[in-house]
């Protein structure tokens, strides 16, 4: 009976017989990469794959010196390193030591010696770029005329404004023959006068997107009055084309959204606008509202009626104020009056003579005080109430008062004349 191995056994014959090959030590396999996975430890797990077979690889967290650019699906790369077993499983991969993408040498240095001419002329400068109209009604696009691209922006265009107009102009966008189709299509669209030109394709090898690394692209799209959208290949693939645009779309999706604005969007924002348009107007309408009540009261208050009116209301006060202080004047006057002219009445010598008296003057019309003043025979004029009496002193008689104030009058007349 022949002998019996177990697992582990032949697991370990068969990678020792792949460790003493030494072509599968230091192999380089070329590929497109399918099923690519980075794993939180720094790892990367894919499979490379051809037309009939595929094989497992990985590339370590220690060898990612080794890869200059983002590992995904679809690309076509060499990987250089080892082809190994893994015991556990029973299986065989490649451990990638060095990846490549393939026909990378010559034409990525065709590529950065394009580049950095263009740039030296001034191609790629800021001041160059034309704004990208926000509300475009017509869209040139310059790419085949059956590939998933033009889908993609067809239905993006419709779904975001369906009244886009797009305007295709089909140009080869792979081979030898494509950069001549693509200047053509540019030129083309730039004489219709249109307010956007989308330019690209769908993802591909370096090599499919050559045609966007040409010069005659490059300055038929720096020519282009209209501005230009580039849009070649998935977001990680980068061109010449991408470089001179106006601006660069990482797919042609991404592009389509770019140059199209969203016309529900664009309804719901002037919505928008126009309900708050509506509110500030209203505030505004509210406030003049209230300004214009406040200037009419003020103006009430200053009308010329009403001041008038407060001037007629002032004057009556006035007058009534006036008429008042006037009456109480007048009373007070009436009743000082007739104090005064009651006092008068008393003093009036024809009051007096009203009441039997009599007032008399000598003959000279000098009023006569005392019987003293006369002498016999002396004429005398007595005023009465009702007429005039002349007379002659007969016989004078002085009281007994009078007769010492007469005697001291004529003493003191003696004693004067004796001292002269």
């Amino acid at each position: 009976m022949a002998s019996v191995y177990s697992v582990s056994q032949v697991n370990a014959y068969i990678k020792n017989m792949f460790l003493q090959d030494f072509a599968l030590s230091r192999i380089s396999v070329k590929g497109e990469v399918s099923n690519c996975k980075y794993h939180t430890s720094g790892h990367i797990y894919f499979t490379l794959k051809d037309g009939s077979s595929a094989i497992s690889a990985v590339m370590f967290a220690g060898n990612r010196s080794g890869l200059s650019f983002q590992l995904k699906e679809g690309q076509r790369v060499v990987a250089a390193g080892s082809i190994d077993v893994y015991e556990r499983d029973g299986r065989y991969q490649l451990y990638a030591k060095k990846i490549t993408l393939d026909g990378e040498g010559d034409l990525f240095l065709r590529f950065q010696k394009l580049r950095d001419e263009l740039e030296e002329m001034g191609m790629f400068a800021p001041e160059y770029k034309q704004p990208i109209p926000r509300y475009a009604k017509t869209v040139g696009i310059v790419t085949a005329s059956t590939g998933a691209a033009i889908r993609d922006i067809m239905n993006i265009a419709s779904r975001r404004n369906p009244y886009v107009q797009l305007v295709l102009c089909p140009a080869l966008v792979q081979g030898e023959q494509a950069k001549y189709s693509i200047a053509k299509g540019i030129e083309t669209l730039d004489a219709l006068g249109l307010d956007v030109i989308i330019v690209g394709r769908g993802g591909g090898s370096i090599e499919d997107l050559w045609a966007f690394n040409e010069e005659m692209v490059a300055r038929a799209i720096f020519n282009c009055r209209t501005p230009v959208i580039s849009a070649v290949g998935h977001e990680t693939d980068v061109t010449i084309a991408d470089y001179v645009a106006d601006l660069r779309a990482p797919t042609p999706s991404a592009a389509a959204e770019l140059a199209v604005f969203d016309y529900r969007q664009f309804e719901e924002q002037v919505r928008l606008d126009g309900e708050r348009l509506s509110r500030a107007m209203g505030r505004i309408l509210e406030r003049k509202k209230y300004q214009t009540r406040e200037l009419e009261y003020r103006l009430k208050l200053r009308h010329p009626e009403r001041l008038l009116n407060e001037r007629r209301q002032f004057l009556a006060d006035a007058e009534e104020k006036f008429a008042s202080l006037m009456g109480n004047r007048l009373e007070r006057s009436r009743h000082r009056l007739a104090l005064l002219a009651g006092r008068l009445s008393g003093l009036s010598p024809l009051e007096k003579l009203s009441r039997g008296y009599g007032f008399v003057t000598d003959g000279e019309g000098r009023r006569l005080t005392s019987a003293a003043a006369v002498e016999p025979g002396d004429r005398f004029l007595v005023c009465l109430a009702d007429g005039r009496l002349t007379g002659t002193v007969v016989e004078r008689e002085l009281f007994e008062n009078e007769k010492e104030a007469v005697g001291r009058e004529r003493g003191g007349d003696h004693v004067a004349e004796d001292r002269e």
